[in-house]
């Protein structure tokens, strides 16, 4: 195998790797009300409990609202569809990845201003900065490698082999 293909392989791992993480993160974003109620047998917490009413509330009462869960779990799923272009040609789809760095780096202040703003603790503000911290991770790996396998020379295209020109064709003998 050559290296441009063994680095073409690693890059694929470490994308796939990413969208993984990306599509689960989607995908738990439906369930909430009974994820919270999972979590809330698990461990008592009061910042949870208070979670939980108000997810319960807000079923009972304002289901509509979770309707917004229910987009963000579509983003994060959306997001995921279009890191396909990485998969297909990292090279001239790199901007895929950049952005995606530049929306791990947004989540930071999203979660700084907006977190005091709804009164959600600063520590689950910080929880929520992990996954931009941890979701860039995979990213920067992505990026130098795709810098790396852009600075590689392509390999040379085979010249395409010559057919000898077909013998006329006569009619008798």
């Amino acid at each position: 195998m050559s290296e441009r293909s063994a680095l073409r392989r690693r890059i694929r791992a470490w994308l796939a790797l990413f969208t993984i993480c990306l599509v689960l993160s989607g995908l738990t974003a439906f369930p909430l009300v009974s994820e919270i109620h999972w979590l809330n047998s698990l461990m008592s917490h009061e910042w949870l409990r208070r979670v939980g009413d108000g997810l319960d509330r807000a079923d009972a009462d304002y289901p509509f609202l979770l309707y917004g869960t229910d987009w963000l779990a579509f983003a994060h799923l959306v997001i995921a569809v279009f890191f396909y272009g990485v998969h297909r040609d990292p090279v001239r789809n790199i901007w895929i990845t950049e952005a995606g760095m530049i929306a791990c780096a947004g989540i930071i202040p999203l979660a700084l201003i907006c977190g005091p703003i709804r009164g959600i603790p600063f520590w689950w503000s910080v929880i929520d900065m992990s996954f931009g911290v941890f979701g860039v991770i995979p990213l920067l790996v992505l990026r130098r490698m795709i810098k790396r396998l852009e600075a590689m020379p392509e390999p040379p295209t085979p010249a395409p082999a010559a057919h000898p020109a077909p013998e006329p064709v006569t009619a008798g003998p």
